[in-house]
């Protein structure tokens, strides 16, 4: 697929209508302003010391984010069940599909190519789209096998994907132009299954997945084989239930709902170390929520319920620094999506307190906060130029613009 710089308004559907977000000058905030009757107007709240520099709006809460691999696309999916996919380099957005779904959309992935996008819902409906230019998505088709899809997959090299169900099931399918073959299902975990990551691998395609049931399955994606398979034993007697789950190179990391931590050599198959995370009496506050692999540095972050951020030296598994989100008057702290920016030691994360943050992880600096969302932010993609685009609980999806930001204050 070509690469496409600018997607003209002509070239794609819906044109979503905004209002001004830019700040109000001093004069503005001088005059008398009825605020609610603004927010009634606009049917969505947002935080009056909002710094994005769009926004696009969807029904109901937005629960996940994802860039297209190429161009400057994201598919957002919501509770209002929809997912669309939209533009996120011009003011303002443009819709370019949307498409509809039973229940509401909580997972979505491009292929590695960007020429699919998966999307799933909580009724357990997967859906195909394909585009060649990324102007005009048509349906390919659609799997309809389990009751609940928590997490897709997609192969970081080729068009396959996978998904994990809410009972212990495992499916892997393959796309091939306008068809959708199924290669594999497996049924090695008996509670939920509630994350999935394929490794790269020259020889063959393997799936690592986790679940509730205090096991890591390795399988072959083609065969649907285990290539190995780690129960509680494996960690050292420790039966956590896992919830999370990323991969580096050889090593994989999986936390638990229980604050503990498990990397995996997977060329050995063995577990080479496990760690509690954190602490504490209110266990409903320990689970960890999101992995993050720093490229440029030795590091993986861990982000928990409890709105702690800890950074771990990958060599000794050191903790190196740990740090603390602020809490919302009406919304816990907790973490819920890590990630570093590509070959950078910058990490980005998002909170249940409405914010999305950028901090320095080589001393733990703020670099940067984004506000707008008055409810959780539960997502977030980082685009090739910068921007950062969340997933909000009112509805909203934020765009913010770090770097014209850092420009500006020089």
């Amino acid at each position: 697929m070509s690469d496409i710089k600018e997607l003209e308004e002509n070239e794609v559907g819906q044109v979503v209508e905004l209002v001004d977000d830019r700040a109000p000058s001093d004069d503005e905030m001088d005059e008398d302003v009825d605020v609610s009757e603004q927010v009634e107007e606009e049917q969505i709240v947002l935080d009056l010391s909002n710094n994005s520099w769009t926004y696009l709006e969807h029904g109901d809460s937005v629960f996940v984010v994802e860039r297209h691999p190429k161009l400057p696309l994201v598919v957002s999916g919501s509770a209002d069940h929809t997912a669309k996919l939209w533009t996120t380099h011009k003011q303002p957005p443009v819709v370019v599909t949307t498409i509809d779904h039973k229940e509401s959309v909580i997972t979505a992935k491009f292929t590695a190519d960007g020429n699919y996008v998966i999307t799933a819902d909580m009724a357990g409906l997967l859906q195909v789209h394909r585009t060649k230019n990324g102007e005009k998505w048509t349906k390919v088709g659609d799997v309809e096998e389990v009751e609940e899809i928590h997490w897709i997959a997609t192969h970081p090299s080729q068009n396959y994907f996978a998904f994990g169900a809410n009972d212990g099931s495992v499916w892997v399918y393959q796309i091939e132009g306008n068809d959708l073959t199924q290669l594999m299902t497996g049924f090695s975990h008996t509670l939920d299954c509630n994350a999935g990551v394929f490794l790269e691998d020259e020889e063959t395609i393997q799936l690592v997945t986790a679940s509730d049931d205090a096991t890591v399955v390795c399988w072959n994606a083609i065969t649907g084989q285990p290539i190995y398979k780690l129960a509680p034993i494996d960690f050292k007697g420790i039966e956590s239930p896992w919830v999370v789950l990323s991969a580096q190179g050889h090593m994989v990391a999986v936390g638990g709902r229980d604050g503990q931590l498990a990397i995996i050599n997977h060329q050995t198959h063995k577990v080479v170390n496990t760690l509690q995370v954190i602490n504490n009496d209110d266990h409903d506050s320990l689970s960890i929520e999101a992995l993050a692999w720093c490229e440029s540095m030795p590091l993986l972050a861990v982000g928990v319920v409890h709105g702690d951020v800890f950074l771990f030296e990958t060599q000794q598994w050191r903790l190196r620094k740990s740090w603390s989100t602020e809490a919302h008057e009406d919304y816990e702290n907790a973490i819920t999506q890590l990630q570093f920016e590509p070959k950078s030691h910058v990490l980005v994360g998002s909170s249940t307190n409405g914010k999305v943050y950028r901090w320095d992880a080589r001393s733990g600096t703020e670099m940067f906060v984004g506000v707008g969302h008055n409810m959780p932010v539960f997502d977030f993609a980082i685009m090739d130029d910068g921007k950062l685009i969340t997933a909000g609980d009112e509805g909203v999806c934020l765009v913010f613009n770090p770097r014209e930001q850092a420009t500006q204050s020089q």
